[in-house]
């Protein structure tokens, strides 16, 4: 009988350059699921994306420290125990400009990939 649940104990491990910590649970990476994408990111101190404007719903709960959103030209910074959801096709800027590393979960609908979310140039 085939198991109704996936356990996922080695997440992908994303590639990156900044120093931010991105293991994707489920998703393209992992499961090659398109449909929803699940990760745990550690944004170092200091850290910024550049603007993108993605083709999907992006759902943020902070599980320690504080992040920077900038959504059309308004700045909010949630701290732990916080969560957003910010709707496909808003632009939006993700940062950490505080002296501390910020735990996040990110959830993605439909998943993550880089065909979808139209980064800008920093």
């Amino acid at each position: 009988m085939k198991k109704k649940y996936t356990i996922q104990k080695s997440p992908f491990v994303v590639p990156t350059t900044d120093g931010k910590l991105i293991e994707e649970h489920f998703g393209n990476a992992t499961d090659k699921n398109s449909q929803i994408s699940i990760a745990h990111m550690v944004a170092p101190a200091g850290w910024q994306e550049p603007y993108q404007t993605p083709q999907f719903d992006e759902y943020t709960y902070i599980v320690k420290g504080k992040k920077q959103f900038i959504i059309d030209d308004e700045i909010l910074i949630l701290k732990a125990g916080e969560s957003i959801k910010i709707e496909k096709n808003t632009r939006v800027q993700y940062s950490n400009p505080f002296e501390e590393a910020c735990d996040y979960i990110a959830i993605c609908m439909p998943a993550f990939s880089m065909d979808l979310v139209n980064r800008e140039e920093l």
